[in-house]
């Protein structure tokens, strides 16, 4: 069993329980269910870098990456840098995440915010609505394509973006369809950890031009943006290269700065 297979069979567990404390009806009568929500597909169309960057504490390969700073200080020192979307980890068990990280970072910043998640369930795209979100996160990876294709039409159904994760062209083929907004290559292989842009580069022809394509994982320097660009990559997820350092707002301004400085 893989590391992938573990948590998903948490994930299901975790979802079951939390219905029984928060009831369908609860998640939409939430404060913030009817906010505005913000579009990242267009930010990325727009901005000339795309960088999506992560708030996360941990995970289950690195162990503790950044506990030092506040989710307010992290997402608010991402906007001021001209970050084009945040991501924001809500897993407990293995990355030290929750919902109200997503919560307080909606509180913090008007910039798309992504609910990082191992998403499953209906139940956990309406959380995801109850909580600030405006894009959902699914992986081809663990999802059939009829579970693709009814999670991203309920979130669409909600006025939340979906952006898809793959990892081979496999997945790709069997998740292509209408109810996506971007699709994302993971560089990280989940077996082995290995990573490696050559995943980006390889599927890059195979995503059709209608979706954001979304490189994740592995982009820790200017250069690595500019190899990947001529692929048609307009979106880049960046984690724990800015989590690791002590001030990951500064980070990434410095990270944006030095790619504009070179274009």
């Amino acid at each position: 069993m893989t590391i992938l297979d573990k948590i998903i069979v948490d994930k299901k567990r975790e979802v079951e329980l939390k219905k029984q404390l928060i009831s369908f009806s609860q998640l939409e009568n939430s404060a913030v269910f009817g906010s505005r929500t913000y579009s990242l597909s267009k930010n990325l169309r727009n901005n000339a870098i795309g960088i999506i960057a992560e708030h996360k504490r941990r995970s289950p390969s690195k162990s503790v990456i950044n506990n030092s700073y506040s989710v307010e200080e992290v997402v608010i020192g991402y906007q001021n840098a001209g970050v084009s979307g945040i991501s924001v980890l809500t897993d407990g068990k293995y990355f030290g995440g929750s919902l109200d990280d997503l919560l307080l970072a909606k509180a913090s910043v008007n910039v798309p915010l992504l609910r990082k998640e191992f998403i499953i369930d209906e139940y956990q795209i309406l959380e995801a609505k109850a909580h600030g979100a405006d894009v959902i996160l699914l992986i081809a990876a663990v999802l059939t394509r009829e579970e693709i294709k009814q999670l991203s039409e309920f979130a669409h159904s909600l006025g939340l973006e979906v952006l898809l994760e793959v990892h081979n062209r496999e997945e790709l083929e069997k998740s292509i369809m209408p109810s996506l907004d971007m699709i994302g290559v993971n560089n990280r292989n989940l077996k082995t950890f290995e990573v490696s842009l050559e995943y980006s580069k390889q599927l890059a022809q195979h995503i059709p031009d209608e979706f954001v394509k979304v490189s994740e994982s592995g982009i820790s320097s200017s250069e690595a943006i500019k190899e990947l660009q001529p692929f048609g990559y307009q979106g880049f997820l960046i984690g724990e290269h800015f989590m690791k350092t002590e001030n990951p707002g500064k980070a990434s301004a410095e990270f944006i700065n030095t790619i504009l400085v070179k274009s």
